[in-house]
């Protein structure tokens, strides 16, 4: 098979893959909050916990995955992906209580890192000189599947049932997410590089080098010790904690404002919709204008919409403002990948963003979506306190980013 039609399969290949992870952990708490809330008779502190365990998940199994990838290979680790997707899915069609809730976001948040380290990692070896492009491609199918698939889990539900809906969306995602796993097959580029790292070679770092047109990558242990990488861990907390927050709160401050369901989904929608566009345009950009600045300037606009969200009243204002934090969101996920690769090299991508992703996981949750239900139950629905704090995060967000550079290698 021709290189070119090989690396666009796997571009394909790795699209197909993390649609339905993507649609769930973006779409599918969002919309079944309220559903869960009635169901268990528990309050919004206790659907906030949702995204806890699922970015706990992520937190502790990106690292390991991307230490695995290197060993066992990228399609492997895929279909485990999907496969964990597809029983996550069986696990909450038989829901009794909010834990088998917290069971189902811890395993659908471990599938995910089993499928978005490995696509990230594929894409950006088959076209290393257009990192931007094809990592914004990946991210913004994984954001995007939301957006269409929010509207649909909401009908879904009213036709199928809580039951069978999810027991249909496990098939859809066991046999399409397999399909993609088939067509990402990785470049020999990579497999080169593997066998170099099982033997132990060092020619084959340096063909990379050359391959990537940057110096040597770095280890995780000597990416550790950069200020760099504490920067983009902090960007990581403040920015994700902001931005996972809204696909919580976004349905909850509709219907707060007394707006019908439908158009309290289409708040969260239009979050998921620029959640998943931006990160192709902010991707795209990024190559043109700079990783730091693109990611700046979206963080900086997603402070003050999130500033503007107590005052917006109107179903369109309200579209429009968690469209905003959509888009930052999505270019933090788009952007940070090649950014990482271009500060610390792409031999240990796969290692290195994963731990980064450790303060998504671990920090983000906590702070966002945990914290702002916890205010909300206490305050008696005071979304001011919870958009104001939010806000000021973008903002910090924006200062660290711009910090971030690829250290100096002695």
């Amino acid at each position: 098979m021709p290189g070119d039609k090989k690396a666009l399969l796997a571009v394909l290949g790795s699209c197909i893959v993390i649609f339905w992870p993507g649609a769930l952990t973006f779409g599918f708490p969002g919309v079944m909050a309220s559903v869960w809330q009635e169901m268990f008779h528990v309050g919004r502190a206790a659907t906030g916990l949702t995204i806890f365990f699922m970015l706990a998940a992520v937190g502790a199994f990106m690292f390991l995955v991307g230490r695995w990838q290197e060993r066992w290979g990228l399609r492997r680790m895929m279909a485990i992906g999907v496969i964990l997707t597809a029983l996550a899915s069986l696990i909450i069609s038989q829901a009794g209580s909010i834990y088998a809730v917290y069971a189902w976001a811890f395993l659908n948040g471990m599938a995910s890192s089993f499928v978005y380290i490995p696509a990230l990692t594929l894409v950006q070896w088959c076209y290393p000189k257009k990192r931007g492009l094809v990592a914004g491609i990946v991210s913004m199918v994984f954001g995007l599947a939301a957006a269409i698939m929010s509207p649909l889990f909401g009908k879904m539900l009213a036709v199928l049932g809580y039951e069978a809906m999810n027991l249909n969306v496990a098939l859809l995602t066991l046999s399409i997410g397999l399909l993609g796993a088939y067509f990402a097959r990785a470049p020999e580029t990579w497999e080169n590089a593997a066998s170099a790292r099982r033997s132990g070679s060092t020619s084959a770092a340096k063909q990379n080098a050359e391959i990537f047109h940057s110096a040597r990558s770095l280890t995780v242990k000597e990416s550790l010790h950069t200020r760099s990488f504490w920067l983009l861990w902090i960007t990581w907390t403040l920015a994700g904690a902001a931005g996972v927050s809204m696909t919580i709160l976004a349905t909850g401050y509709g219907l707060f404002l007394g707006f019908p369901m439908p158009s309290a989904i289409l708040i969260l929608t239009a979050f998921n919709l620029t959640n998943g566009m931006s990160r192709l345009i902010s991707g795209i950009l990024s190559d043109w204008f700079g990783r730091n600045q693109i990611m700046s300037l979206a963080f900086l606009a997603a402070g003050v919409a999130y500033f503007a969200l107590p005052w917006a009243d109107g179903l369109g204002a309200c579209v429009l403002l968690a469209a905003v934090v959509g888009f930052s969101f999505g270019t933090l996920f788009s952007v940070s990948a090649p950014l990482v690769a271009d500060c610390f090299g792409l031999e240990h991508f796969g290692a290195i963003f994963g731990l980064t992703f450790a303060a998504y996981g671990f920090v983000a949750g906590p702070l966002g979506p945990t914290l702002s239900g916890y205010l909300l139950d206490v305050t008696g629905d005071n979304f001011f306190l919870v958009f104001m704090y939010l806000g000021i995060f973008c903002l910090l967000a924006s200062l660290c980013i711009r910090q971030v550079v690829p250290p100096k290698i002695t």
